[in-house]
């Protein structure tokens, strides 16, 4: 059978299937905008409001434990509390985002406008873990900006700021997809949320340093992968931390990898995505 297609031959006609190379850039970078723009449109929602809760959290607990516990680590309360808060809200913004979109899209039957595409599962991760991601760094500098207006503090180490929190985004974004993809309606990402994401966050540090706790808690804190990515976040803006840097930055890696390879898997497999 003559060939449709003849490249080579000038004026031939293309008629076969797009070649897009090893990697589908335009799917890629179309998904990811997607799920940015899906965020942006309603700013007041996802970002907005996250800052004034952030900013309601500080003032609380500044003005109940402000003058109970003036000093930890050297630094005012306030200073203290600040950092742990603008990573929470991060890491929460960033789980919201991967989770809600993609139950959303199971639950209406359009993630088979996802699926379709010629976008392999590592190009769809990674979409929309960069996607959950951007949302979270957003909602941390706007989040840390309106903090620094009433809790002035100074960055001790930006190279360590900057790691965690994308890294912190990451990893949230990452659990998001994992959760999105095994829950098959609203309920069971509200589980997620009440029973893991919340507690393991407010267990983590974000108020309180965990040397401070009483064993086995104390020991118990460090299997606390939340804990390393507030402890790290803060040891960049105060200049210390309860773990060692290294041991924070090895942990992230570690489990950023991990999370990635799981959620891999499960879009590869189309694990309740594809039945």
């Amino acid at each position: 059978m003559t060939d449709i297609i003849r490249h080579s031959r000038p004026g031939a006609s293309r008629l076969g299937p797009r070649s897009y190379g090893r990697v589908n850039w335009i799917g890629w970078r179309s998904l990811y905008l997607k799920e940015v723009r899906r965020f942006l449109n309603v700013a007041t929602q996802t970002v907005a409001a996250p800052v004034v809760t952030t900013l309601l959290f500080l003032a609380i607990f500044t003005l109940a434990l402000g003058h109970a516990v003036e000093v930890v680590r050297g630094v005012p309360f306030a200073v203290f509390l600040a950092p742990g808060l603008i990573v929470m809200a991060m890491a929460q913004n960033a789980f919201a985002n991967t989770s809600s979109s993609l139950v959303i899209s199971k639950v209406q039957g359009n993630i088979v406008d996802v699926l379709m595409p010629p976008i392999n599962a590592l190009e769809m991760v990674t979409a929309y873990a960069l996607a959950g991601a951007t949302r979270g760094v957003v909602v941390g500098f706007t989040t840390g900006l309106c903090m620094w207006i009433f809790v002035p503090f100074q960055i001790s180490d930006w190279g360590l700021v900057l790691f965690h929190g994308v890294c912190a985004s990451m990893m949230l974004s990452l659990i998001g997809i994992i959760g999105g993809i095994w829950a098959d309606k609203f309920d069971h990402m509200a589980a997620i949320t009440n029973f893991v994401i919340t507690p393991f966050s407010f267990l983590s540090g974000t108020f309180y340093s965990i040397e401070r706790l009483p064993e086995p808690f104390h020991t118990i804190a460090y299997f606390n992968p939340f804990f390393y990515m507030i402890d790290g976040f803060r040891h960049g803006v105060i200049g210390s931390g309860d773990a060692p840097y290294w041991l924070g930055i090895v942990v992230m890696l570690g489990i950023d990898t991990v999370l990635g390879l799981i959620a891999w898997r499960m879009v590869a497999s189309g694990y309740k995505l594809k039945n």
